[in-house]
């Protein structure tokens, strides 16, 4: 078991799972706070790592491709402060850090668990009912109905239009972009009977026109992940955000996980180990670290 309490929050490993419980002071992005605790299957990272800076450092989970609807909806494109796999660490914790570090990255390495992308989300996204307020409005969802509702800065049409709801079993896309500099953001829900061609976000029905005045906003990406995990093709949804690069899977021997008495299939291991040592996929600390841990199970 390790665990590391900071600001931002609590991470706790038991060997099978990375337990993320958000903080709640007034510094915690809203983003986190609003997405709540999340628990990590260890076949769903593809990696872990500690960045040590003069204030203390910043731990990193690395999700394998298409395994979360939260980065799957924001399309590589969170802040620091508003990713719920990034922890700031303070500079009294760097050991405890880079402990945590190390035993998830052991059971990484024992497992053997692949690296590459999945065909199916490991996480299930954030729970139901969600909502996530924008520049002009707010949408919400219940898990089968898509709400939009606007405030006073949306445009008359939308305005005199009302608010607008669908069934999520209309909707064949869900698109979320951040306000960047001195350009909006949006939050658009595509859907089957849809025009070819949308409006733009501040004069279409459904989508939330997103101006960046408070970190708030954020918290509609939510909303985006909850819908695209219930599309039909939520699956097929789950690969490489467009634009990223998956990474490669470690071509290693597939054994299975030995029992405590099962000496044959730890050496098994142990000479895979050595194999990927040798071919240079493990460093040698890797190496080191991975045969401690099976050695353990001897």
């Amino acid at each position: 078991m390790a665990e590391i309490t900071q600001r931002d929050g609590t991470w706790t490993f038991d060997g099978e799972t990375v337990r993320i419980v958000p903080g709640r002071g007034k510094g915690v992005h809203p983003l986190r706070q609003e997405l709540g605790e999340c628990v990590v299957p260890l076949q769903a990272l593809a990696g872990i790592s500690f960045e040590p800076d003069r204030k203390g450092g910043r731990l990193r989970l690395r999700l394998r491709d298409g395994a979360c609807p939260v980065l799957r909806a924001a399309g590589g494109r969170l802040k620091d402060a508003s990713d719920p796999y990034q922890l700031a660490v303070e500079k009294d914790r760097s050991g405890l850090a880079e402990y945590f570090v190390d035993e998830v990255r052991n059971a990484l390495l024992v497992e053997q668990v692949p690296t590459g992308a999945v065909d199916a989300f490991l996480l299930p996204g954030p729970s139901v009912p969600v909502a996530g307020g924008g520049g002009d409005g707010t949408a919400s969802f219940d898990g089968e109905t898509v709400r939009l509702t606007w405030n006073w800065k949306a445009n008359e049409d939308k305005i005199s239009g009302g608010p607008v709801a669908f069934p999520v079993s209309e909707v064949t896309g869900v698109h979320w972009v951040p306000p960047m500099g001195l350009e909006n953001g949006h939050l658009r829900f595509v859907r089957r009977e849809g025009p070819a061609s949308a409006p733009a976000p501040e004069d279409d029905p459904y989508s939330l026109d997103l101006w960046g005045l408070s970190k708030k906003e954020y918290t509609a990406v939510l909303v985006a992940a909850a819908v695209l995990v219930r599309l039909p093709d939520a699956a097929a949804g789950a690969g490489p955000a467009p634009g990223s690069a998956a990474p490669a899977e470690i071509a290693a021997p597939a054994a299975p996980a030995p029992s405590g008495d099962d000496h044959d299939a730890l050496l098994r291991r142990l000479r895979e180990l050595g194999e990927l040592h040798r071919s240079g996929v493990l460093t040698d600390d890797e190496f080191t670290a991975a045969k401690q841990a099976v050695l353990k199970s001897l």
